[in-house]
């Protein structure tokens, strides 16, 4: 057997943003934000369900899933593959404009309801060895808690290591799923039932040859923007150790790495405008201006 990779788009919406989805998405938010709680989910819609069956563009490294439970709370699942300038404040804004919009004109704060950012990662954002990090609004010395209205939730699949044999329970299983999906051979016994059904949305097997070529073109685009990453710090490196021998080390590095960086943002700038990209997508991947990338169409 062969599994689509869960960390692109369209395979990630298949399994938790499609219509058929709901089952799936109840026990994947059950065992990830309320294992440990005596809230459950019990019933769910899914807001703006995936339909579309072949991908129109390339236009980001993420993907998003929003779903309304059944006490009310909204739940906005992402998908990033890359770490790209700003992410921890798109992040934020986003669940904050998520709880804003909630009211109309002159409708009363009570009726807000809360919101939760569930960010699923593949590379490492936090200094410590949690997978799951989670934050809310708490007061700095002693932690009282002011609000659970908003809540962001980040599982960084890079510090998750457990082979299938080493799973211990529900949490792992998902994790293992959305990490290793694209690489396994074969459904294991000992899943989750909700587990087994993603895995058989995502089986080869089961879709057309237009769902593989969509699916071949997104891990195509991530690999071109992950090696684009890895070439700027590599070349900021590099130009950085050049112009340390000429006028000091520690300067030179710090100036090489910068130029690299920026000359490789450019690169990808115009790469992405040959695939047809927008400017507000580009300017999230790279970090430049829309100002810079319309000059660059130019």
């Amino acid at each position: 057997m062969r599994f689509l990779d869960v960390k692109t788009d369209y395979a990630f919406k298949k399994v938790f943003g499609s219509i058929e989805s709901k089952n799936i998405l109840i026990e994947f938010l059950n065992a990830i934000i309320y294992q440990n709680s005596n809230i459950k989910i019990s019933d769910l819609t899914i807001v703006d369900p995936y339909t579309v069956p072949m991908l129109k563009g390339m236009k980001d490294t993420f993907v998003d899933v929003k779903a309304q439970l059944d006490n009310d709370t909204t739940v906005i699942i992402e998908m990033q593959v890359l770490h790209h300038e700003a992410f921890e404040q798109r992040i934020l804004y986003n669940a904050a404009k998520n709880y804003s919009i909630q009211l109309n004109k002159s409708e009363e704060y009570h009726l807000l309801n809360p919101v939760i950012a569930l960010t699923i990662v593949d590379f490492t954002m936090f200094d410590n060895e949690q997978v799951v990090n989670r934050f809310k609004l708490l007061e700095k010395e002693t932690f009282i808690n002011y609000s659970d209205d908003i809540e962001l939730i980040f599982v960084e699949l890079s510090k998750f290591h457990k082979t299938e044999d080493e799973l211990q329970d529900i949490k792992d299983q998902w994790i293992y799923f959305i990490k290793n999906a694209g690489s396994l051979e074969y459904i294991p016994k000992n899943f989750n039932d909700q587990i087994k059904s993603a895995l058989n949305i995502v089986n080869e097997a089961n879709l057309t040859k237009d769902e593989l070529e969509a699916q071949h073109k997104r891990k195509e685009f991530i690999s071109i923007q992950k090696l684009a990453v890895l070439k700027a710090k590599n070349d900021g490196f590099e130009q950085g150790i050049e112009k340390g021998i000429e006028k000091g080390i520690e300067k030179g590095i710090e100036k090489g790495i910068e130029q690299g960086i920026e000359k490789e943002k450019l690169t990808i700038a115009q790469k992405s405008i040959q695939q047809g990209l927008d400017n507000t997508t580009i300017a999230l991947i790279t970090g430049l201006q829309e100002e810079q990338i319309e000059l660059l169409r130019h």
